[in-house]
């Protein structure tokens, strides 16, 4: 069997992964707060933990994985975003969970075994506080609960490898009268009217942010489980605290043995803000016709540990390696395996970096047993499919993911000049007639044309013909 290795955050080193059961192996990965479209920074996770899915299925089997993540459906962004457009809460995180959905199943990633809603789980969390109160680990004050940091203060900050006096020193936290240290944190919180609210053993109100995931994960996969995923901006607190709780509430359990964390994203050498300019959603992407798949492949050319920079060359050069790679395996079946090597990169620490330079070895490969007179074609074909399986492995050349791909490249830039000259010429004339006769023509051809004080932009259809361009140049 493969040997997986794998950098643990808690220990700070790479360890041999060895699950509790091989057969019922688990990982439990935070997931979003559902109050709008998903980010590219929010995309970098599920892909990562995606793969690492995909790869615990390869060596375990299909039905001996459990993966669960979870959708905040209850937070203070959700309340506003209610406030400021009028619409119910429970309408809200239905259309943004099914966006997620939507966007995160553009990229190639498969639905989680388990995707519970924190409001789902609201008793499991009410159990769980009243089981911290009943073992001194958290106390109520004026309608809320908070975790006592310093009932476990010799087991806190063993994750972020801080220590509570370093954390209060340094900390920026909610100054509240009620807290007996600056470092406890909210378990329970009142609600008024206008919020959100369940009834509870403390009145009406709502769970924390860090309460969510350990009530959640604990029902689903039990006091210990494998793996712990997410962004390494949720180390500390959120990490820090699923811990504090977790280990509290079941001392007997381990909660999760092995920690990983996903580095950030960056757009064109910096970090993605809406000050800069650079902000967008996954659904901003597919909408400039950027496929779901050219976003995987980018993303899967970084380590996960590494931050990864989001530019439009790497876009480009990816979409050109994937039509390539189509290209090849076009009429081809994958092997029952993928190559050895892909699959130890990938058993390295997730090496998805190296899986791809592997890839490309195989690519050279083929290519110089394509060209050789007397090289066997059974023994051609089969290093396609194992090619192909390779990738299906990383979640590329999917047949789910392969509509972009059917229609070819072509430059648009000289029609969508034409068009924009078009345009300016008739603000000035009034006379918008060849303005409509090529928007009528483009549409016809399966072109959405999309038009602002800027410019012109043309993306092509599933239903794109470029030979209807013809004439119009």
């Amino acid at each position: 069997m493969t040997t997986i290795k794998l950098h643990n955050s808690k220990t700070r080193k790479k360890e041999v992964f060895i699950p509790i059961d091989p057969d019922n192996v688990q990982m439990y990965v935070c997931g979003p707060t559902v109050y709008d479209r998903a980010h590219l920074g929010n995309a970098r996770p599920v892909v990562v933990f995606d793969v690492l899915f995909r790869l615990l299925r390869h060596v375990y089997g299909d039905a001996h994985v459990t993966y669960a993540r979870n959708f905040t459906d209850v937070d203070d962004k959700i309340n506003a975003r209610a406030a400021e457009s009028g619409r119910e809460i429970g309408e809200i995180t239905a259309e943004t969970t099914q966006w997620f959905l939507d966007d995160m199943g553009a990229l190639g990633a498969l639905e989680p075994t388990h995707m519970p809603r924190a409001t789902q789980y609201i008793p499991q969390m009410v159990a769980m506080i009243e089981d911290l109160i009943a073992r001194g680990h958290a106390y109520a004050a004026e309608g809320h609960v908070l975790f006592a940091v310093d009932s476990w203060r010799e087991g806190y900050g063993q994750l972020s490898g801080r220590s509570v006096d370093d954390m209060i020193a340094g900390a920026r936290v909610e100054v509240a009268p009620y807290k007996k240290n600056p470092m406890d944190f909210v378990l329970w919180k009142p609600s008024d009217a206008a919020q959100p609210g369940w009834d509870s053993p403390w009145g009406r109100g709502r769970p924390g942010w860090h309460i969510e995931c350990s009530a959640m994960s604990h029902d689903l996969l039990g006091e210990s489980f494998d793996i712990h995923g997410g962004g390494n901006d949720l180390m500390f607190p959120h990490h820090e605290n699923e811990i504090a709780q977790s280990c509290c509430a079941n001392p007997e359990g381990e909660f999760a043995r092995y920690w990983l964390h996903n580095e950030m994203l960056q757009v064109e050498g910096k970090k993605m803000s809406k000050s800069l300019g650079n902000f967008f959603t996954v659904r901003d992407l597919l909408g400039k016709g950027v496929p779901g798949e050219v976003v995987r492949f980018v993303f899967l050319q970084t380590h996960y540990r590494k931050p990864m920079d989001w530019t439009e060359k790497k876009a480009a050069e990816a979409e050109a390696t994937l039509r390539k790679w189509r290209a090849l395996t076009a009429g081809i079946e994958p092997a029952a395996t993928a190559a050895a090597a892909v699959v130890d990169a990938l058993a390295d620490d997730l090496n998805t970096a190296g899986a791809i330079a592997e890839m490309h070895k195989l690519e050279r490969m083929i290519a110089r047993q394509g060209s050789a007179i007397n090289e066997p074609v059974d023994l051609h074909h089969g290093l396609l499919s194992v090619f192909l399986a390779s990738a299906n492995l990383l979640g590329l050349l999917t047949d789910e993911m392969g509509d972009w791909a059917a229609a070819p490249s072509v430059d648009l830039s000289a029609h969508e000049a034409r068009l924009f000259a078009a345009r300016q010429t008739a603000m000035e004339t009034k006379d918008f007639a060849e303005v409509d006769r090529l928007k009528s023509a483009y549409t016809e051809a399966g072109l959405e044309v999309r038009m602002s004080k800027t410019g012109v932009e043309l993306v092509p259809g599933t239903g794109f013909d470029a030979a209807k361009l013809e004439g119009l140049e």
